[in-house]
């Protein structure tokens, strides 16, 4: 039996396009890809655990601009998640009630080109979150506790 030419590319298509969709990143992963490593991820050279984890994760790349700050928050997911039921602020952004372990990535000068380089701060902060569905989507900000 033989299929025609024409069905054979939409079939094709179809199945690109399923694949696609089935590999495609929800807000939520790309959230978890960028901000969470828990636990802290141990790297050789402890000065260098952003650049590591930027690159790992996929948030600098060979060709892009330098990411000019990220956070990583060393907590486990379900706390980042919980703090989407926390009251929202003005601006919509729920905060962690505690705060969390984590390493602030700040990039070094003012050369946004590759090769990127960062100065790694380990803080203890609330956490602010943009939340859609009751999942973190996006990392508004950090703050530090009341002294």
């Amino acid at each position: 039996m033989r299929v025609p030419m024409g069905s054979w590319a939409l079939f094709t298509a179809l199945v690109l396009a399923v694949l696609a969709g089935a590999v495609g990143e929800s807000r939520y992963g790309k959230f978890l890809r960028q901000h969470v490593d828990h636990p802290r991820t141990p790297v050789l050279a402890a000065h260098r655990y952003c650049e590591t984890m930027l690159a790992r994760r996929r948030v600098t790349a060979p060709g892009r601009p330098c990411k000019p700050s990220n956070t990583f928050v060393h907590t486990p997911a379900e706390d980042l998640v919980a703090a989407c039921s926390q009251t929202p602020d003005a601006e919509g952004v729920h905060s962690t009630p505690t705060p969390m372990s984590l390493t602030a990535c700040r990039l070094r000068g003012r050369n946004t080109q590759p090769p990127c380089t960062y100065r790694a701060l380990q803080l203890q902060h609330h956490v602010r979150v943009a939340c859609l569905d009751g999942l973190p989507v996006h990392l508004a900000g950090t703050h530090a506790p009341p002294q």
